[in-house]
C-alpha cells in the first residue's frame, strides 16, 4: 500500500444561502474557482447533509403535525414537542432508545442516530427542520455528475452528517451517502509492518474522509462543503450501505 505524503482539506467559503431547487454541483464548482482552487482529479468532495436537505425540499413546517398517540406517548418521556416527535417518527423503522432528553431510532435509511437526523440547527426559521435526503447516494452522484461535467475531473463526492457515537462522547461527522468511490478500505490480506498478515481490519474511509472536512468546515460559519485531497481512493459504484453493519453482526441490537 503507498505511504501518503500529505492530505489538505479545504474549505469552499462564499457558498450562498441554500433554497429549494439550487443545483449544488453548478454552485460547488463557481465558487471554488472564485476561491482559486481547481477541483482536481482524485479530489473528494464533501457536503453537508443539511444544504442537501435544503436544496432538495426535504424540508418541515413543525406547525403543520398533528402528533400520533405513539408520538404523544414519547413525547412525555423524552421531554420534546410531540410535533417534532412525529417527524422522526415519520422518518424511522423503529426505535431504537427513548429516555428523557434522548431519541434514538433507526431511520428508513438503515442509519441508527438521534431524532432521525431530523434537525433545525442552521435553518432560518425556527419552525421549520430538514430531513435527511431521501437517498443520499443519489444525492452524491447528481453533485458527482455535475462537477464532472464541468470539469472533467475524476472525483468522489459524499454527504456527510454529524452523529453520536456509542461508546464516546463528542460527535464527529460521517458519510451518509456516496459516489465514485469505495467508501470502505479493506486491509485484509494486507501484512503489516512485522509481517503478519491482517484479516479482519477494515477502514472507514468515507467516515474518515467527512471527519477530515469537518475540520474546516465546522457547526457553524456557513462553510457547508469541503475539498479533501491527497487521499488514494477505489473507483467504483458503491453505496454507503457498504458501511452499516447487517444486524446479524451486530452484537449491540
Amino acid at each position: 500500500m503507498a505511504v501518503v505524503s500529505s492530505v489538505n482539506a479545504i474549505p469552499i467559503i462564499g457558498l450562498p444561502e441554500i433554497v429549494v431547487g439550487d443545483d449544488l454541483g453548478a454552485l460547488i464548482a463557481a465558487q471554488s474557482e472564485a476561491n482559486g482552487v481547481r477541483i482536481a482529479d482524485g479530489d473528494l468532495i464533501v457536503v453537508a447533509q443539511k444544504i442537501v436537505s435544503k436544496a432538495e425540499g426535504a424540508i418541515q413546517h413543525i406547525s403543520d403535525q398533528k402528533p400520533s398517540d405513539e408520538a404523544m406517548k414519547l413525547a412525555e418521556i423524552v421531554g420534546k414537542d410531540p410535533r417534532l416527535v412525529e417527524i422522526v417518527l415519520n422518518q424511522s423503522q423503529r426505535v431504537v432508545r427513548a429516555v428523557p432528553g434522548v431519541l434514538i431510532v433507526e431511520t428508513h435509511h438503515g442509519f441508527i442516530c438521534a431524532n432521525a437526523g431530523v434537525d433545525h440547527s442552521n435553518i432560518e426559521d425556527d419552525g421549520l427542520v430538514t430531513t435527511l435526503p431521501v437517498d443520499s447516494d443519489r444525492s452524491a452522484s447528481q453533485i458527482r455528475d455535475t462537477l464532472h461535467g464541468i470539469t472533467g475531473c475524476e472525483i468522489g463526492v459524499l454527504v456527510s452528517d454529524t452523529f453520536n457515537r456509542p461508546w464516546r462522547e463528542g460527535s464527529i461527522n460521517v458519510a451518509i451517502g456516496v459516489a465514485g468511490f469505495d467508501p470502505i478500505r479493506d486491509l485484509r490480506g494486507v501484512v503489516d509492518d512485522f509481517h503478519r498478515e491482517m484479516t479482519t481490519s477494515t477502514v472507514s474511509l468515507a467516515d474518515e474522509i467527512a471527519s477530515t472536512a469537518q475540520l474546516v468546515m465546522g457547526e457553524s460559519g456557513r462553510i457547508p462543503a469541503a475539498i479533501v485531497r491527497g487521499v488514494q481512493w477505489e473507483a467504483g459504484d458503491y453505496s454507503a450501505g457498504r458501511l452499516l453493519r447487517p444486524a446479524n453482526r451486530d452484537l449491540f441490537r
